[in-house]
């Protein structure tokens, strides 16, 4: 998985490139508006490590900020399963934040929280969480009639039993949806590093914005996206790994 996440992003970002590349023979336009070949190899060379700790600055933040959300989404996923007033208001109340989009909040975060990492990983798990959250919910609100029905019968059902059996049945979906929840939180540290961070490869990516240098951008993205290809083949293969862990034990029994 992770060598395919790999190529499938190499290929993407070669074609994109062919197209720009394409635009500036057929516009006939100079380095200056879209870099040639020699331009993009020689930014390459002098950017590569700077952008190298960037993304890993980066990098860090999304991982923090991804592992918060997950904590939050579950959180607030198991208590608004019932459909109880209770539940209901705690659905609502998640709902009603996350109306209000990020670029709008954001400047009241960077106030009260200055332009540091606080911000930056609230801005990464806002962003990442609701997705979450609206999967968990999903799950956790779908009861498992057969195998529940059973544990009912017999007095054995726990809250916690109900959460384990409900996760269970969807371990598939959930490890899918937490290993694809890693773009958005990348895109969220990104996000708040290019609207007022002062480090981070959005914040790199905003001086280079600020300089009209389109080179220096698609030697950030390429590395955001080399990265962000690892970090998720990764979480995809641990997953992998947790399932057949978990399924193996067990061979279709709850515990």
């Amino acid at each position: 998985m992770l060598f395919r996440r790999i190529y499938q992003f190499l290929i993407v970002y070669v074609i994109g490139i062919l197209f720009l590349g394409a635009i500036k023979v057929f516009l006939s336009l100079s380095d200056y508006v879209i870099p040639g070949g020699s331009v993009m190899v020689e930014t390459a060379r002098q950017m590569s490590v700077p952008y190298l700790f960037d993304v890993l600055n980066t990098l860090s933040v999304t991982i923090l900020g991804q592992c918060l959300s997950v904590i939050m989404a579950f959180t607030v996923g198991i208590a608004g399963r019932k459909s109880s007033w209770i539940g209901s208001f705690i659905k609502v109340t998640a709902y009603n934040i996350q109306a209000y989009p990020i670029v709008a909040l954001a400047p009241i975060i960077f106030i009260l929280l200055g332009d540091g990492f606080a911000s930056r990983l609230l801005i990464a798990s806002m962003i990442c969480y609701f997705p979450l959250l609206l999967s968990v919910l999903g799950i956790m609100a779908t009861p498992v009639d057969d195998i529940e029905h059973f544990y009912r019968v017999t007095g054995r059902m726990r809250w916690q039993l109900e959460v384990k059996i409900r996760a269970f049945e969807n371990l598939s979906k959930l490890t899918t949806v937490i290993s694809g929840s890693a773009t958005l939180a990348m895109a969220g540290t990104i996000v708040a590093e290019f609207i007022a961070a002062n480090a981070g490869i959005g914040y790199s990516i905003r001086i280079a914005l600020y300089q009209s240098d389109l080179a220096k951008i698609l030697i950030a993205l390429f590395m955001i996206g080399i990265f962000i290809s690892v970090y998720q083949g990764i979480l995809e293969t641990m997953g992998e790994q947790m399932k057949n862990r978990w399924l193996a034990p067990n061979k279709g029994e709850i515990q």
